[in-house]
C-alpha cells in the first residue's frame, strides 16, 4: 500500500481540526498559540503534500517548499511576538489567562 495524497490531506485536516478546537475552547494563552501553531503546520503539510504530488506527475517545482518555508519563518516570529507579549502580561498580572487580558486595555 502507498502512502498517497488523501492520507496526507487526511491528517491535516485531523491537525487542522485539533487546532480550531484548541484556539475556541482554550482559556490560557499559550495553549491558543499552540492550536494556532498546529493549523499552521497542517497548512505546511497540504503545501508538501501538493508539492510532491505534482512532482510525481513530472512537474518539477518547488513552489510548496518555498511556501513552507515562508510558513515556518512566519510561525518562528509569531512565538517570538507572541512569547514576549505573553511574558508581559505575566508580569502585570501574574497569569495568562485570556478573558482576564481585556484588563489591559484600562
Amino acid at each position: 500500500m502507498e502512502i498517497g495524497l488523501t492520507h496526507f490531506l487526511v491528517v491535516s485536516a485531523i491537525l487542522f481540526a485539533f487546532g480550531i478546537f484548541a484556539v475556541l475552547t482554550r482559556k490560557n494563552a499559550i495553549l491558543v498559540l499552540m492550536g494556532l501553531e498546529l493549523i499552521l503546520n497542517s497548512a505546511n503539510i497540504n503545501f508538501i503534500a501538493f508539492s510532491r504530488f505534482c512532482a510525481s506527475y513530472g512537474n518539477i517545482n518547488i513552489e510548496g517548499h518555498v511556501a513552507t518555508i515562508f510558513v515556518i519563518v512566519l510561525a518562528a516570529a509569531e512565538v517570538a511576538v507572541a512569547l514576549a507579549i505573553f511574558l508581559n502580561i505575566y508580569q502585570n498580572f501574574k497569569h495568562v489567562e485570556v478573558e482576564e487580558i481585556k484588563d489591559l486595555k484600562e
